[in-house]
């Protein structure tokens, strides 16, 4: 059911708010939880994982990380190090808070720019040919 930990996910860093259930700390291998990062229990709420929401469930958690700079300039430094996997538990690889986080950090740094809805085609690498160094991928915990 979750994927195995491979030898490119690099540093790796659980992004849901809650612990995967049935999931041990060990299987996971998690080198850090950033529980704060994850969408407000109000936007995952009224999101629910709803394909047809995805456009403005992404602009709206673009604007909560928008002010959540230290988890944010954390992730971005440990990108410019090496490999960041996100990692997240949700069953829809496509449309997912870890893949809008990722699309996020991977935007230039400094005014606002558009949120369009990008692509997730390569999910596995986390290569979206942007020029920003950091470039985490995403996992399914």
């Amino acid at each position: 059911m979750y994927e195995v930990k491979s030898e490119r996910d690099g540093f790796r860093v659980l992004v849901d708010r809650l612990w995967p259930r049935g999931l041990s700390k060990a299987e996971a291998a998690i080198d850090l939880w950033l529980r704060d990062i994850a969408p407000s229990t109000a936007l995952r709420v009224w999101f629910d994982h709803d394909p047809e929401k995805w456009t403005e469930f992404r602009r709206r958690y673009h604007a909560e990380l928008r002010v959540r700079t230290p988890a944010i300039q954390s992730l971005r430094g440990k990108a410019k190090r090496g490999p960041v996997t996100l990692v997240y538990a949700a069953r829809d690889e496509r449309h997912n808070h870890a893949v809008a986080l990722r699309d996020f950090l991977q935007k230039p740094q400094g005014p606002r720019s558009s949120t369009g809805t990008g692509s997730n085609r390569s999910r596995k690498t986390g290569r979206r040919g942007t020029k920003v160094p950091a470039r985490p991928r995403t996992r399914r915990a």
